[in-house]
C-alpha cells in the first residue's frame, strides 16, 4: 500500500501543479503578454505646456517600446485632481497611466480634501524628471531685481499678486514659500492654466508669477517679461545670466516643479516593473533628452520605491508651508 501510494505522489503531485498552473494561467498570461490593447496616459493639463510636451514625448517612445498605442488623453482643472482621480479608480490593470505633478501627487492633499490618497491609491511606477521655475514680471514692471520685487511688495501690502495655474501647483508654491521666506505679503490669484497665468502678468493684471524654464522663454525672448531669478539650488543652462533666489537673498529658499508615472494602486507587480524600466532606459537616452535641451527640465529615472520616497518627502515639505500659510492660502 505505501509503495502504491509512493508510486502515486509524483502523479498527485503532477495533477496538483497542472491544475495550480491552469488556475494562475489567465493572470500570468495577461501580464506576461502585456500589452494587448491601446493604452490610456492621463496628463492632468491643457495641451501645450512642460507636463503635455512630457507626456507626449514619453508617450510616443513607450509606445515604440510597447507595440501598442499610448493615448495621450488631457483632463486639466482643479490642480490635477480630476485626472488623479480618474486613474485612482480605473482598473489596475496597466492600461491606464498617469502622468502626476508635484500638485496632483504631493501638495493638493494639504490643501484639499481629496477623494484619493496620493500614497495608497497609486502604484508608483517611475519619477519621469524635475524642472526649476523662474520668476518673471511684465517688462513694463519698474523692478527687475528680487530685492526691488520686495520692496514692491511692501510698498504695496493689498495690491501686489503673482498668478500661478492653480491651487496647490508649483507656481503657487514656489510664491507662498517667496513670500514666507521674504515676509512679504501677496494675493494669489489661480487661473486653469499656465498660458493664462502668463498672459495676465504681460497684461498687468497680476505682478509676477513663477513659470517653468520652457514657457517662459519665448516670452523672455519677445521681450514680454522679464526674468528675475530661478527657483532651483543652481543657475538654469537655459537661463546664465538669471541669478537664483538664494544668490537674489533669499536664504534657504528652493522649488521645483515634478513630473511622475503612476498607475491605479494594486496594478500588478511584473507590470509596473516592465513599464518602469522602459521608461527609465528611455529617459537615459540621448534621443530622449535631445527634446528637451534648454528648457530646464531634468529627466531623472530609479525604481518605484524611490519614487514612493520621493513623495512621501515632498508630501511632508510642502504641508509644513502650507500649513505655514494657513486657510485660504
Amino acid at each position: 500500500m505505501n509503495r502504491m501510494l509512493t508510486g502515486l505522489a509524483p502523479s498527485i503531485g503532477a495533477l496538483a501543479c497542472t491544475l495550480a498552473c491552469a488556475m494562475a494561467s489567465p493572470t500570468a498570461s495577461a501580464q506576461g503578454t502585456y500589452p494587448t490593447k491601446p493604452i490610456r496616459l492621463l496628463v492632468p493639463s491643457a495641451p501645450g505646456g512642460s507636463v503635455d510636451k512630457l507626456s507626449r514625448v514619453i508617450g510616443k517612445r513607450l509606445q515604440e517600446k510597447l507595440g501598442q498605442p499610448v493615448v495621450v488623453e488631457n483632463r486639466a482643472g482643479a490642480g490635477g485632481t480630476i485626472a488623479a482621480e480618474t486613474t485612482a479608480s480605473a482598473a489596475p490593470d496597466g492600461y491606464t497611466l498617469f502622468m502626476g505633478t508635484v500638485s496632483s501627487l504631493a501638495t493638493n492633499v494639504s490643501l484639499e480634501k481629496l477623494r484619493y490618497d496620493p500614497l495608497k491609491d497609486f502604484a508608483p511606477i517611475v519619477l519621469v524628471a524635475t524642472q526649476d521655475l523662474v520668476l518673471i514680471v511684465s517688462s513694463a514692471t519698474s523692478a527687475s531685481t528680487v530685492r526691488e520685487i520686495v520692496q514692491l511688495a511692501t510698498s504695496q501690502p493689498d495690491r501686489f499678486s503673482y498668478s500661478s495655474a492653480g491651487r496647490g501647483t508649483g507656481g503657487h508654491l514656489s510664491g507662498e514659500l517667496f513670500s514666507q521666506l521674504s515676509g512679504v505679503r501677496m494675493l494669489h490669484v489661480p487661473y486653469k492654466g499656465v498660458a493664462a497665468a502668463a498672459n495676465d502678468v504681460i497684461g498687468g493684471q497680476v505682478t509676477m508669477t513663477f513659470a517653468s524654464l520652457a514657457s517662459a522663454h519665448p516670452l523672455v525672448d519677445s521681450k514680454k517679461v522679464k526674468p528675475i531669478a530661478v527657483t532651483g539650488n543652481r543657475r538654469a543652462p537655459s537661463f546664465p545670466d538669471v541669478p537664483t533666489m538664494e544668490e537674489s537673498g533669499i536664504k534657504g529658499y528652493e522649488s521645483s516643479t515634478w513630473y511622475a508615472l503612476v498607475a491605479p494602486a494594486n496594478t500588478p507587480p511584473a507590470i509596473v516593473q516592465r513599464i518602469n524600466t522602459e521608461v527609465a532606459a528611455m529617459l537615459k537616452e540621448r534621443e530622449t533628452k535631445d527634446q528637451f535641451t534648454g528648457e530646464g527640465i531634468e529627466l531623472m529615472g530609479g525604481t518605484p520605491q524611490q519614487l514612493s520616497s520621493y513623495m512621501k518627502s515632498e508630501i511632508d515639505k510642502w504641508g509644513r508651508v502650507i500649513r505655514a500659510a494657513g486657510p485660504g492660502q
